[in-house]
């Protein structure tokens, strides 16, 4: 079982910036999707960015169209740690963020939440106006 911990969150003012990263337990493939999520209380989880892992390098990215230009999903590649890069942070991104990753070789819908089988435990992001 791989567990994911989520790192990063916090509270920032509207304008604002925070970097999320998300830790393995263990190992979990040299090829693998990893997609970061949200929830804001009272809603759905959405899909916010995911990306394509293989080994050093990734693939496209896909972005939800709310955070397309603001949000960026990349890998660390010294420390390989998948992170999500949040810029120009409004209140509306004001949710839970969780991590999550799946090893199946094609993943149709990149950003919804069943096509998923590891996930974090989420970090609060709060972004004030």
């Amino acid at each position: 079982q791989v567990l994911l911990v989520e790192s990063g969150g916090g509270s920032v003012q509207a304008g604002g910036s925070l970097r999320l990263s998300c830790a393995a337990s263990r190992y979990i493939a040299s090829n693998y999707y990893m997609g970061w999520f949200r929830q804001a209380p009272g809603k759905e989880r959405e899909g916010v960015a995911a990306i394509y892992i293989r080994g050093m390098r990734t693939g496209t990215a896909d972005y939800a169209d709310s955070v397309t230009g603001r949000f960026t999903i990349s890998q660390d590649n010294a420390k390989r740690t998948p992170y999500l890069q949040m810029n120009s942070l409004k209140p509306e991104d004001t949710a839970m963020y969780y991590c999550a990753a799946t090893t199946h070789a094609f993943v149709a819908q990149t950003l919804v939440a069943s096509e998923y089988n590891y996930w974090g435990q989420g970090t609060q992001v709060t972004v004030s106006s």
